[in-house]
């Protein structure tokens, strides 16, 4: 099997996973499900699911325990973008090709769908945590998993990161407070799907070390190659990026410096397969659109 055709196959299973959470919802509140399911299943990569359950088939070799967390963090993730593209954010009519949630739904929809999807992910896991933890130790991995995806989407992460970013639209943004708002809004989560993958597989503090660099160096070169991808775009808006402060060659530097990185991580795990990390983090660092 190919990179392309693992990726659609573990898409396919995440997917499935996604859509059996909505199976049974109904009543008077089925319009917010409709509106959570339009925005999870519009096209999506599945890019942070994705890392976490590689991530952790990496240690132990199983999905299994790595599911609810994975459908989490793809929630969250989701949330993110209804929420970015309402009038008092970006205020964008579409998303992947089709209208953004509050052009199908209204903004009070939008924002509830939002809501929906983050609260869903917190129960998703914690009904997983208290239902399937045998032991103190596996207990323990699953919050020490819990612990690190919340983290990287509260005030500290990804939520901070969007602080920053709306308010340089009226002051404008120092490459600190850019390294920053990379670090949280695009990184933490990426970040965050490597490492707890590798918790959840009981990683030693040494293998989740390595993972939590490799998480970091491609979210990092993928908000880059973002800049990269967009450089006309963003000019036309004089929107603040890597490339306000970079030539478009050091940029690419960079891009390449955090792949190598990236790549350089994964030497520790010399004695398993890392080929789907190594090829998936090419992927995402040099795509073309």
């Amino acid at each position: 099997m190919n990179l392309t055709e693992e990726i659609l196959e573990i898409q396919s299973v995440i997917d499935e996973e996604l859509n059996s959470l909505f199976i049974g919802k109904s009543g008077y509140q089925e319009k917010i499900f409709e509106a959570m399911k339009y925005s999870l299943f519009t096209g999506g990569k599945r890019i942070r699911p994705i890392l976490l359950l590689k991530s952790c088939q990496l240690i132990n070799g199983s999905y299994e325990e790595a599911i609810p967390f994975a459908l989490a963090m793809e929630m969250i993730h989701t949330y993110s973008l209804i929420h970015d593209d309402l009038p008092a954010m970006d205020n964008d009519d579409f998303r992947r090709g089709n209208p953004t949630n509050h052009k199908v739904f209204g903004e009070a929809i939008a924002i509830l769908a939002g809501d929906g999807l983050l609260n869903l992910a917190y129960e998703t896991m914690i009904e997983y945590i208290l239902s399937k933890s045998n032991d103190k130790e596996s207990f323990y991995r699953y919050i020490k998993a819990f612990k690190e995806i919340s983290n990287a989407a509260g005030v500290d992460g990804m939520i901070g990161g969007q602080v920053v970013d709306i308010l340089s639209d009226k002051k404008g943004i120092n490459k600190t407070e850019l390294q920053f708002m990379y670090e949280c809004k695009t990184a933490a989560l990426i970040e965050a799907s490597t490492v707890s993958g590798g918790i959840i597989g009981g990683g030693s503090a040494t293998e989740i070390e390595a993972l939590r660099q490799y998480g970091n160096s491609i979210g990092i070169a993928f908000q880059i190659r973002d800049d990269i991808l967009d450089k006309d775009s963003d000019e036309e808006i004089n929107k603040t990026t890597y490339l306000t402060y970079h030539s478009l060659d050091k940029a690419e530097k960079e891009v390449k410096r955090l792949s190598e990185g990236a790549q350089e991580a994964l030497k520790i795990f010399e004695n398993r397969d890392t080929m789907f990390l190594a090829e998936f983090a090419k992927c995402l660092i040099y795509r073309n659109k």
